[in-house]
């Protein structure tokens, strides 16, 4: 992922901010689930993109990912909407308890900008839904240029998409967070719809680490900078979430990405290792990549 990207990640301050103040508040309204369902996951399978992971001779990509994750971040179809045959050919090849978190099509987001969005809705459901029980939380990405301004696409959207669909919408312009006023009625509308708020974490994007739950669940985008701090990075969220499951959080979706997607299995490894550890979990541990080595995995 190159969104945030920069060329000397050392320069970066990566101290997560504190929480939101309403965090906590949406937090402690909740049943507290003994354990939070939680989800780590890449945002690709391909073996092009994660290099050396697979085993030698592996074809079955997708049945091979699965067997080490137990989520993936569905980018493919942000691209094209595919068949209805292929979302039931990945449901098939995945295991039982095998979530798919698809990205809504630019189509929606980034060429209509949300305009005319009711069809589109419809026609996307009705092919997700395939995926049946491996459907996990769809989200929105909204273009980095797209405003405040245009609000009323926005409630819109939120209005026509159906509830029984568990949504996120990740809002990459700084407007939506540095104005008060805009920031605050865009967290009503998400915690009326029970929407999740996306937060993402990548180097050059700190001004969009906003820290506020809207509902139970935390949807985490982690973009590596390919780079030692990597690792530091993902601790201080260990400890985040670890703060905000004890509040009553109820489900956590981690997906990690990387500047160059070249280690995101081995971030993703120690990641799980580490969450596990600290929060009693026994979340599927992936294996790293082939003969790689990470610097901190001595847990």
């Amino acid at each position: 992922m190159k969104f945030g990207k920069i060329d000397d990640p050392s320069q970066i301050d990566f101290s997560l901010p504190q929480d939101h103040p309403d965090t906590s508040k949406v937090l402690q309204k909740l049943k507290k689930p003994d354990k939070p369902k939680f989800y780590v996951g890449c945002a690709k399978w391909n073996k092009q993109d994660l290099k050396n992971f697979y085993p030698r001779g592996i074809k079955d990509e997708l049945g091979y990912y699965s067997s080490q994750f137990n989520s993936i971040e569905l980018n493919a179809i942000f691209y094209r909407l595919f068949p209805k045959d292929q979302f039931e050919s990945w449901r098939d090849k995945t295991p039982k308890d095998f979530k798919f978190f698809p990205k809504i099509t630019r189509n929606i987001s980034h060429i209509k900008r949300l305009k005319d969005n009711k069809p589109l809705i419809e026609e996307y459901i009705d092919h997700v839904i395939l995926l049946k029980k491996k459907l996990g939380t769809v989200f929105l990405q909204l273009h980095d240029n797209f405003q405040p301004k245009d609000w009323d696409r926005v409630e819109e959207f939120v209005q026509n998409w159906p509830k029984n669909n568990p949504l996120a919408i990740e809002f990459r312009h700084t407007d939506w967070f540095n104005d008060n006023e805009v920031s605050e009625q865009l967290y009503k509308l998400l915690e009326d719809n029970g929407m999740a708020n996306v937060l993402v974490d990548t180097a050059g994007r700190r001004d969009i680490m906003h820290m506020r739950m809207t509902n139970g669940e935390a949807f985490i985008r982690f973009v590596g900078a390919n780079h030692p701090s990597d690792y530091d990075r993902l601790d201080a969220w260990v400890e985040r979430l670890k703060s905000w499951t004890d509040q009553g959080l109820q489900q956590i979706d981690f997906f990690i990405h990387q500047n160059t997607e070249k280690e995101s299995p081995l971030l993703s490894e120690y990641f799980v290792k580490k969450i596990n550890k600290t929060m009693n979990l026994d979340i599927p541990v992936p294996r790293g990549l082939s003969g790689g080595e990470s610097p901190k995995l001595d847990l």
